[in-house]
């Protein structure tokens, strides 16, 4: 009979693994993540309007989306083509770009400060002040027009009125920006009619009045002059640097470059083809040479529904109008509700040919148009800010699913939550931005994105400097720590035989490793909760302090690297780490290290530095001879001098062996200093306080230097005092001659005797 295995059981399943759920802004709760095409994944993020400087709103967004990104590749394994558009041609890049060039035109013609100069900038002012710092100001208080200039106080005292103020940023939250603008052209036009009646009226001063005025002047310009520009090359040079520099500022914040970037300009004939296929399936008008998407027609399809993300927002007018832009024209739609998918171009606007005539994209559908091209009909992810969510995001499922005729053209909408400050979204229309250059000037990269991990994805931030203040430090105190330990272990790797060191303590820090590793990715799956990851790794970190700093145990180091190990990992996986991957920890921040590992490099010199400290000290230390103490000397010279500029600390330890650690030289030497002016400080005040004692006991001595027979006598008394003295100098009658009285003898006697031992004090004193 042949032998057999016995049979064998499956283990029953202790603990279910978690699957991962993310809010999804379609069911607006957090739901079960099924990539359509196994570990593939399609996502695509709705990427700048590149007209300005990249802000802090931008940090937000896009670190946030590199964050997620990362948690999905790195953490998570998917396999993630990412694709990222870039929106090159649009209302507000027109619009910049006009006023910029306008704007230059006419600071290069000004040569002289004149008094056509002065008028032509207040009417501009003037226009300003009516077209738009009047749409913050209750009716009563708008200037009629010619009244702008003797209303103007009364408007400035608004303004300067918190809550009055506040009442105007509800009518308009651009007020403050629009009076800010107003007002700093007042006190120029100021300085220049003075400047006028002093014949000062050099080019020099009429440059500060129009750049002080740039604002107001740039928008009456184009008001004017907007026709005149047609040279397309305007619009698309501020596009292309504005886009540079985007990417320089994604690139020193550590975001990943996208797998895929899109333009709309690189796009035209497709969205062309697009805005046909709409009309072709009878969701699209045409009005002279626009093309509009008939959201009735849409709705009403039992195949579809409009504004899945926010129907609340349907009929909201000032998102509709914000969505269209500023150039946008009412006229000739259905609805209210329709958005332009082909706009006819004006006099002053770039063009492209079309079947409607010379146009260009709507705002809309450029997302359409281009994520379509690159994933068909169907993608699993699409991600954006949340301001986006309607109408443009809406818009955009609208017209994808009216062209592929699908009931989902997306599967996950993701919504990165705003950075406000003082309260209100932070953007480049509203001028109350702090840019990402401003920004890293303060803070690192890392501060930052540590700021936006120690938030949810999903969740508006009030921007505060307590933001970045962050953890940085302590985790980087840990590691070097740690590393310092490893690297010591190895140093002594052959004391380390003959014991296990694995008891008690590092099976519960083992189970602490393991516990945080699957809380962590619990954490993650709830829908990235990032918050929640942070508080796990810095619980464990707590835990390997608690293990190592416990006095009277020897060190498993095994264990403790491997917690490092992990924690680095994690830390790394976010997008906060620099340097070699294979380094425990999350690497250092300093340029220029040309991918050296410099702890590796140097460590096998500083560890024989530090063993010959060490002999020394213990030699020392030992013979206990008053001779060795330059040889301790000699030994804090090499610690407190030498090292701190090679950016090495050395911490004695019990076992009379030191802890080398690789520190920051400046941060080594800032130590120092601080701790000699503590030394100093405490000198000065010792050497004060020994100054006071000298001074004190001076004066005690010089009342001393009169011996006990003289202190009755002239000139230590005045005159006429006493008349009559015995053999000891002590007084035994008045001036008057007298006798003294019993009280008065007794005074005498005791004064006598404390000067007598005053005396003999000083006599030693002066010997000495």
């Amino acid at each position: 009979m042949a032998l057999q295995q016995p049979p064998w059981q499956p283990p029953p399943r202790k603990l279910d693994q978690p699957v991962l759920k993310i809010f999804n802004s379609l069911t607006k709760t957090k739901t079960e993540f099924i990539p359509s095409h196994g570990s593939h994944v399609k996502w695509y993020n709705c990427g700048p309007t590149v007209y300005d400087a990249s802000h802090m709103g931008h940090a937000r967004n896009y670190v946030t989306q590199d964050i997620l990104r990362r948690i999905m590749t790195d953490y998570f394994g998917y396999d993630v083509h990412f694709v990222m558009n870039v929106t090159d041609i649009d209302d507000k890049i027109i619009v910049r770009a006009r006023q910029n060039h306008l704007f230059s035109q006419f600071r290069s013609s000004a040569t002289t400060l004149s008094a056509e100069l002065l008028s032509q900038v207040k009417e501009a002012w003037r226009i300003y002040v009516g077209e738009n710092v009047s749409k913050g100001l209750p009716d009563e208080e708008k200037p009629s027009q010619g009244e702008e200039e003797t209303r103007w106080h009364r408007i400035a005292e608004f303004a300067r009125d918190g809550s009055r103020k506040l009442e105007c940023l509800k009518r308009d939250e651009k007020f403050d920006m629009h009076f800010t603008a107003a007002n700093r052209t007042v006190a120029a036009l100021e300085a220049a009619r003075q400047a006028l009646s002093a014949n000062q009226i050099g080019g020099d001063t009429a440059l500060r009045l129009i750049d002080e005025s740039r604002d107001i002047l740039a928008s009456a310009l184009d008001t004017k002059l907007k026709d005149t520009v047609t040279d397309p090359s305007v619009f698309r040079a501020l596009a292309v640097y504005w886009e540079r520099q985007f990417f320089k500022d994604m690139e020193r914040l550590r975001v990943r470059y996208p797998d895929t970037v899109t333009r709309v300009t690189e796009y035209v004939p497709e969205v062309v083809e697009f805005v046909q296929g709409i009309i072709k399936n009878g969701y699209g008008y045409e009005f002279e040479g626009s093309v509009y998407f008939d959201t009735g027609a849409f709705d009403s399809s039992d195949r579809h529904d409009y504004a899945k993300l926010e129907p609340w927002s349907k009929g909201n007018k000032e998102l509709l109008a914000e969505g269209e832009g500023v150039l946008s024209s009412a006229s000739g739609r259905r609805s209210a509700a329709d958005f332009a998918l082909w706009k006819a171009s004006k006099p002053g606007e770039p063009s492209w040919p079309s079947p409607w005539g010379p146009g260009r994209p709507g705002w809309h559908i450029e997302c359409s148009v281009m994520a379509s091209a690159i994933f068909g009909d169907n993608m699993d992810i699409h991600s954006g800010g949340i301001d986006l969510a309607f109408p443009h995001h809406d818009n955009e499922m609208a017209q994808s699913e009216a062209y592929h005729e699908c009931g989902a053209w997306v599967n996950y909408f993701i919504h990165t939550g705003h950075l406000h400050i003082e309260g209100l979204k932070m953007s480049k229309s509203l001028k109350n931005f702090i840019t990402i250059d401003e920004i890293l000037q303060r803070f690192t990269a890392r501060q930052l994105r540590l700021a936006f991990l120690s938030q949810l994805w999903n969740a508006k931030i009030d921007f505060s400097e307590s933001m970045m203040t962050g953890e940085v430090k302590s985790l980087e105190n840990f590691f070097t720590n740690v590393r310092a330990l490893v690297s010591k272990a190895q140093a002594n790797e052959d004391q380390l035989y003959g014991e296990h060191r694995y008891n008690e303590a590092e099976r519960e820090l083992m189970k602490s490793l393991y516990d945080s590793k699957s809380a962590f990715r619990a954490a993650l799956c709830d829908s990235f909760n990032t918050p929640e990851a942070l508080r796990v790794t810095r619980e464990l970190v707590s835990r390997v302090n608690i293990y190592v700093n416990s006095p009277g145990r020897k060190t498993n180091v095994s264990v403790v690297e491997q917690s490092a190990r992990w924690i680095g990992d994690m830390l790394r996986m976010f997008g906060l780490g620099e340097g070699q991957t294979s380094e425990i920890g999350w690497g250092q921040e300093e340029e220029g290290a040309g991918g050296v590992n410099r702890e590796e490099t140097l460590m096998p010199c500083f560890r024989v530095l530090s063993s010959f400290r060490d002999g020394i000290r213990q030699l020392a230390i030992s013979k206990n001879d008053n001779a060795m103490k330059d040889i301790l000397k000699l030994c804090d010279k090499l610690r407190d001098d030498d090292l701190v500029s090679l950016g090495v600390a050395l911490d004695d330890q019990e076992d009379g062996k030191a802890l080398v650690k690789f520190v920051s030289p400046a941060e080594l030497l800032k130590a120092r200093e601080e701790k000699r002016q503590k030394l100093d400080a405490q000198a000065a005040k010792k050497a004060a306080a020994a100054e006071e004692a000298r001074q004190k006991r001076f004066a005690k001595m010089e009342k001393g230097r009169v011996p006990p027979e003289e202190i009755f006598r002239p000139p230590n008394v005045p005159d006429g005092t006493y008349s009559r003295w015995d053999e000891h100098g002590l007084p035994t009658a008045t001036g008057t001659g007298e006798e003294l009285s019993k009280n008065q003898q007794k005074k005498a006697r005791k004064d006598w005797e404390a000067q007598k031992k005053l005396h003999e004090e000083f006599l030693v004193w002066k010997r000495e």
